[in-house]
Formats: structure tokens, C-alpha cells, sequence
């Protein structure tokens, strides 16, 4: 079956650097778009960036394009996240998730949580002040 291992969070000041990273294994890793996001106590969880199968399309929220960067190594089969410039808001814990269509059209990119049907546990991120 499909699992997604998270790892890299932690506790971090204003202004610095972590680097996410979520191993897969269970399907053709390089066949699927590769997102990740977040919650935020007692929030929705939300959308963050989300990475093509092909040719690593990518697409960022409003709220961390410049500051954050998603990519991949499919001969690793791992997705990263790599958060510069935190701020406190960044607080959250942070989902890795793989696409529920392999091959997804590269006109299309998977930004809703309904797109995706693997998750994994989560790993905490907290941006002190």
C-alpha cells in the first residue's frame, strides 16, 4: 500500500530555514503529482505547493510563493519542501500527499484536497517570534 513518511520540522525562529522532506513508497513515484500542506490549530487544512509528475510543474499559495520551494527526486522517490524567510504564521503541521490520477494533464494542477488520496502523518512546524 501506499505510504508517505514526512520528516524535517521542528521549532525554528522568525526569518529562518527548514527543509521538509516525505519519502513515498507503494506506487510509481514519478508518475504522480506530489503536493503538500498544512494545518494550523483549530484551521482548515490548506493548500501549500504542489509539484508535477512531468517536467516538475510547480505551483505555490499566494501566502509562500518566494519563500518556499517544492521539488523532487524520483530516483529517491521523495518530495521536498524547502521553507526560507518563516514567519509565525508558517505555525502548522505539514502533509505531505500524492495524487489520486497518475499522468495528470500538465494544463491541470492538483491544488484541492480532494485531489489527492494519500497522506501522510503530518510533521510539526512552529515559527517562534
Amino acid at each position: 500500500q501506499v505510504q508517505l513518511v514526512e520528516s524535517g520540522g521542528g521549532l525554528v525562529q522568525a526569518g529562518g530555514s527548514l527543509r521538509l522532506s516525505c519519502a513515498a513508497s507503494g506506487r510509481t513515484f514519478s508518475s504522480y503529482t506530489m503536493g503538500w500542506f498544512r494545518q494550523a490549530l483549530g484551521e482548515e487544512r490548506e493548500f501549500v505547493a504542489a509539484i508535477s509528475w512531468s517536467r516538475g510543474r510547480t505551483i505555490y499559495a499566494d501566502s509562500v510563493k518566494d519563500r518556499f520551494t517544492i521539488s523532487r527526486d524520483n530516483t529517491k522517490d521523495t518530495v521536498y519542501l524547502q521553507m526560507d524567510s518563516l514567519k509565525p504564521e508558517d505555525t502548522a503541521v505539514y502533509y505531505c500527499a500524492q495524487d489520486n490520477v497518475s499522468f495528470r494533464p500538465r494544463q491541470e494542477m492538483a491544488a484541492m484536497k480532494s485531489d489527492y488520496g494519500y497522506w501522510g502523518q503530518g510533521t510539526q512546524v512552529t515559527v517562534s517570534s
